[in-house]
């Protein structure tokens, strides 16, 4: 899974990343489908693993561009896997309380305990985006922040968390033919808004920001993968399958049993 992943203080051109790629797994779309659920009943066993072992924490982050399929990886990577252990936080406009701290502020507080998995749908990489592409806060105040972020990250591992970003690399065309398909069909109507058109125009602007955010902040502990993401199948097997062999490589064991279970009889 490495050709995905960005290595620390390098260039990032996403002109160099093919949304179409499928290289590691250069079948069809029905053969990669049928892939699917053995990685979730694995990742099942994983994630349970970790509950019950109680030490290990995982966040996961997800940035795309506006249809990019974060809500769509959620779905289908974790299908299945026990709720109890993993939660998503959705990062939206902020609210006037946590306008009133510092950015990190909010979220700081939904960051994983011992024992979970947490997904950060959208993020404090909101920061580094949309606030640079419309202005909202100076250059001066928002070019600092990549620093902030990475010595943020860095404390999370430090203190026991294990860190995996997700960038969903979807083509404009394929942008197109999703917000498209959101106004076509009834019962996509709910995801669509105007403000998807009008965001889309800043496509280039977009571009810009996310390379510099995945140049400035893929570090050693908290790496960045650039995922192929036309192709729904093909980024929820890679992605899936990235975060299984980084539990396996925690080495989680189950608690000891209880001393004198031999003898127990229920009658």
């Amino acid at each position: 899974m490495s050709i995905y992943k960005i290595q620390p203080n390098t260039t990032v051109s996403l002109a160099d990343h093919n949304p179409e790629d499928k290289q590691l797994h250069p079948i069809s779309k029905a053969d990669g489908k049928l892939l699917l659920p053995a990685l979730n009943a694995e990742l099942e066993q994983l994630q349970e693993l970790m509950y019950a072992e109680g030490k290990q924490r995982l966040l996961i982050v997800l940035q795309a561009m506006d249809s990019g399929g974060k809500d769509g990886t959620i779905r289908h990577v974790f299908e299945g896997v026990n709720p109890q252990g993993v939660k998503v936080a959705s990062f939206k406009k902020p609210s006037a309380k946590e306008l009133a701290h510092d950015y990190l502020w909010r979220i700081h507080s939904e960051v994983p305990g011992n024992g979970e998995i947490t997904i950060f749908n959208r993020s404090h990489y909101e920061d580094v985006l949309v606030v640079r592409v419309h202005d909202i806060v100076p250059q001066e105040k928002w070019s600092k922040r990549y620093e902030h972020i990475n010595n943020f990250e860095k404390m999370l591992a430090d203190e026991g968390t294990t860190i995996l970003k997700f960038y969903l690399n979807i083509s404009k065309d394929e942008q197109k033919e999703r917000l498209q398909a959101r106004l076509d069909e009834p019962h996509k109507n709910w995801k669509f808004t105007k403000a998807d058109v009008k965001e889309r125009a800043y496509w280039d602007q977009y571009t810009e920001a996310f390379e510099a955010m995945l140049s400035k902040t893929s570090t050693a502990h908290a790496p960045w993968f650039v995922i192929p993401a036309n192709r729904k199948w093909y980024r929820n097997l890679v992605i899936s399958q990235i975060i299984i062999d980084t539990l396996k490589g925690l080495n989680m064991q189950y608690p000891a049993a209880e001393d004198g279970l031999d003898e127990v009889v229920i009658e």
